[in-house]
């Protein structure tokens, strides 16, 4: 095996991730955590050695990193040793059998339906002639009726959108395209929203701002809050959260968590069963709430 250094692999490693169509902000994350690795490595390290890892995430973990934020950095180390063996460069992978620290359970917070229903039909967008209002009715209705992330939302064309089949089509995580069936909510918002929609000549984008060019995140992060503090909204409403509304909201009606799995986009089943515990505690504050033994405790 030849003698080279561990960090001279690292251009070649992003463009293989690359060609794998992994997002931008993906890339330049990994990026981030290979440099911080190699900076706290032996200098001029060519193997180094499972005692070197564990070292420099005992570094780490002194500097107060969330144990969430650990585990990423080494599962992307461990990416980065499987392309050296992959290539010859390391006999074995060094981080293999590592584990990172584990993080304590955090789960997703979902807005109450009910109150989440009053705040979308209270809108009244759909009487207004205003451009931005029914665009930003039309994105939450399709946030929270189909669950797309926020990228998914700001990646939309007017192509993706089958409004007579009831379909949207989605390019999510690592360019996996999945269809995504509409609410009527959902429908009738977009429908609204189309003939006023911002354009200029040759834009595709189904979402666009008053100049008529694609939204941005940002944009809608910000729209989404400044619309949750008219409507009342006891809490700081996200993309994310509606997101997780939908899901978790879902899995109480179906109780099919395949799936919802498919119509989140998940590939690993794991992800989407986080939503089972949401689940499980909405049913037990149903039991406290409503079994006739409870009552009479509480009574």
């Amino acid at each position: 095996m030849s003698s080279f250094l561990f960090n001279d692999q690292q251009s070649a490693y992003l463009l293989s991730l690359q060609q794998q169509g992994k997002s931008t902000h993906t890339l330049a994350a990994y990026g981030r955590d290979l440099v911080q690795l190699f900076d706290l490595l032996p200098e001029l390290c060519q193997t180094p050695t499972r005692h070197d890892f564990v070292a420099v995430l005992k570094k780490l973990s002194q500097q107060n990193i969330h144990p969430r934020s650990l585990a990423r950095k080494l599962s992307v180390w461990r990416q980065y040793c499987d392309f050296l063996v992959r290539h010859g460069r390391l006999e074995s992978n060094p981080v293999a059998n590592i584990k990172a620290p584990k993080a304590p359970e955090r789960l997703p917070k979902a807005v109450e339906q009910e109150s989440l229903n009053v705040m979308l039909n209270q809108d009244n967008a759909h009487t207004s002639s205003n451009a931005l209002t029914l665009r930003d009715h039309a994105i939450f209705e399709l946030m929270y009726g189909s669950g797309l992330r926020l990228s998914e939302i700001c990646s939309l064309n007017l192509e993706h959108i089958l409004l007579t089949e009831g379909w949207v089509s989605v390019t999510g995580k690592g360019n996996k395209q999945r269809q995504v069936p509409l609410g009527t909510q959902s429908i009738a918002a977009i429908q609204a929203y189309l003939p006023c929609r911002p354009t200029i000549a040759g834009e595709a984008a189904l979402f666009t701002n008053h100049f008529g060019k694609r939204l941005g995140a940002r944009q809608i992060q910000n729209r989404l809050r400044d619309w949750a503090i008219r409507q009342g909204s006891p809490q700081h409403l996200s993309p994310h959260m509606l997101r997780h509304s939908y899901a978790s909201h879902l899995l109480q009606a179906a109780h099919d968590i395949r799936a919802v799995q498919e119509l989140l986009g998940h590939s690993q089943l794991s992800t989407t069963q986080i939503y089972t515990k949401l689940d499980f505690d909405h049913l037990a504050k149903i039991y406290d709430d409503t079994h006739p033994k409870k009552k009479k405790k509480k009574d």
